[in-house]
């Protein structure tokens, strides 16, 4: 006969000494809050790596591109190519080329910048160069509307500070045969360009008023037109002739944004000044000291 041995079961698990609570409301609130506070410093870390991005690294890569295209027309200037400036008989412009140089006193003494040629509205692959002329506006030192365009914020900025420009201030344009000065438009008296207008004469006469700054909407274009038309300031002007030599400097309102668009009017002051070896002449050089800087 066999005899069977019996097995015991083994315990029962000890019964843990706590058991685990639910989470209570003002667990879950602080974990959601825990969450959402991880969150917006991740979104924080994000905006500020990219306005790192747009305001440093963007102005690296426009310094060596303006250096570059300001290199090559000091090239083409010094073998005496006129790059089919006014009088040339070629009036192209290869897009994305220099075709100028810029200097505003008020800026400061270290203030310039080459214009490169753009498109009808100038793109960033141009605008990242440096300031871009509207290609179907004149060309400096022509009779109508030379308009230019620039970054405010980043890639190379050259149009972020123009809101410090006065009535009456210089805007000073080279090309490889002459310096162009043009001058703020408004009352210098006031020196507040937004509040003065000044009386710019047309083709056949008759006048039309326009403030030396406007702060505008970006579908506003007839400040483009030859005869430029600031909002308010009239009715369109896209058919009459201009009778003297303007410019016209576009950039973005308010800084950091694109919603509106700042613009700053100028006027052709006095006869040009024959670029005798790529020099700045005393003339123009007495600017400076205008403004103290």
């Amino acid at each position: 006969m066999t005899q069977t041995t019996e097995v015991a079961a083994p315990p029962p698990p000890p019964e843990p000494r706590h058991r685990r609570a639910g989470m209570s409301t003002g667990d879950k609130v602080r974990f959601v809050l825990r969450g959402f506070g991880q969150t917006l410093i991740t979104l924080g870390l994000v905006v500020l790596l990219f306005v790192v991005y747009e305001v440093w690294i963007t102005n690296i890569y426009a310094a060596r591109e303006q250096k570059k295209v300001t290199k090559a027309l000091i090239k083409e200037w010094q073998k005496e190519n006129e790059l089919a400036l006014p009088g040339s008989a070629d009036p192209t412009v290869p897009l994305g080329t220099g075709l100028g140089i810029l200097y505003i006193p008020r800026l400061g003494r270290d203030y310039h910048f080459t214009i490169v040629q753009g498109s009808a509205v100038p793109d960033d692959s141009q605008l990242e160069k440096g300031p871009a002329h509207y290609k179907d506006t004149q060309l400096p030192g022509q009779v109508g509307n030379f308009a230019v365009a620039g970054h405010r914020v980043g890639k190379g900025e050259p149009f972020l500070n123009i809101d410090k420009l006065r009535s009456g201030d210089a805007v000073i344009v080279e090309t490889r045969t002459y310096w162009y000065v043009y001058k703020v438009l408004g009352d210098p008296a006031g020196q507040n360009p937004q509040k003065a207008h000044s009386d710019v004469p047309i083709a056949g006469g008759g006048t039309v008023s326009l403030p030396g700054r406007v702060i505008i909407d970006p579908s506003q274009g007839q400040v483009l037109d030859p005869v430029p038309t600031a909002p308010g300031q009239g009715t369109d002007n896209s058919a009459d002739k201009p009778a003297v030599p303007l410019m016209t400097m576009t950039t973005c309102h308010p800084k950091f944004t694109a919603s509106h668009r700042m613009i700053v009017f100028a006027r052709l002051a006095g006869a040009p000044v024959k670029n005798l070896n790529l020099t700045m002449p005393q003339s123009v050089l007495s600017l400076y000291d205008e403004v103290g800087t």
